[in-house]
């Protein structure tokens, strides 16, 4: 085609004639036919794209907090409920993805990661349509790998303290210095929230989603009615969090019957 324009201005001669009408609506045609077919290539690409699987267990507060997360942030999982009491995650299939056995776990085609703040992290950056709930702007991310790590070093921890001895220890009675460890952070709690309607800022983010799973749990042993911002905020999350009766009210029922016995003892 470029030999035949070379010398003229169009194709045949200096003058357009129907034969440039019909190579333009020739080109025309052909690049919306190799739009299409692009287009169905990669309709057929993700729809042979699985989600990426969860192990997960509902009273577990760290696998609520992925579940309200990828909730919120829109991303879709395969969810696998793994029974601790009958030792699934102690089986050898799932030791050979976290030799730790714990749970949540994550496998996303192959690749396998724990931790659900890790999970979280990986999967909104990875997944998510935008970054609103883990920004990329370095200091909100910091302040909500704050938030993160003080559920992950404080809140949780506080669960397990708690939750372990009874469950494996028949331990029945709760040490007062437990439940004074977590009124101590709740009142750091009430201090990050400040004049912000959620954790880290006036949005919500990966900070609130972890932190709720975990506060929704301690609430057994300690009530939030010395704690005004808190308890507005745990209602806060209950009406704005998409899906967080699914994600979050059923395991929080468990726990609650599990150890809510004890709490009269603390």
């Amino acid at each position: 085609m470029k030999s035949f324009s070379e010398a003229n201005s169009f194709v045949i001669n200096d003058w357009q004639t129907s034969t440039d009408y019909f190579v333009e609506d020739s080109f025309s045609l052909f690049n919306d036919c190799i739009k299409i077919v692009s287009y169905s290539i990669l309709t057929i690409q993700e729809t042979k794209m699985t989600p990426p699987i969860l192990y997960s267990t509902d009273a577990s507060p760290p696998c609520r907090g992925v579940l309200l997360a990828v909730a919120a942030a829109g991303i879709k999982l395969n969810v696998q409920e793994i029974h601790l009491m009958d030792g699934e995650h102690r089986k050898e299939e799932f030791l050979k993805m976290n030799p730790q056995h714990t749970l949540p776990t994550l496998d996303d085609d192959g690749f396998h990661i724990w931790d659900s703040h890790a999970i979280v992290t990986y999967l909104v950056d990875k997944y998510a349509k935008d970054d609103s709930m883990y920004p990329k702007d370095l200091q909100k991310r910091a302040v909500i790998n704050q938030r993160l790590h003080f559920d992950n070093s404080i809140l949780f921890p506080a669960i397990r303290e708690i939750a372990a001895p009874i469950l494996y220890k028949g331990v029945t009675e709760i040490p007062q210095d437990r439940i004074d460890f977590i009124k101590q952070n709740f009142e750091f709690l009430e201090i990050f929230l400040g004049n912000s309607d959620w954790m880290a800022g006036n949005t919500l983010t990966l900070a609130d989603t972890s932190i709720i799973a975990s506060v929704t749990s301690l609430m057994v042993f300690v009530p939030l009615d010395q704690y005004p911002k808190l308890a507005a905020w745990v209602k806060r999350c209950e009406d704005k969090i998409p899906g967080y009766a699914k994600a979050n009210t059923a395991g929080v029922k468990i726990f609650h019957n599990l150890f809510g016995k004890f709490f009269s003892k603390a």
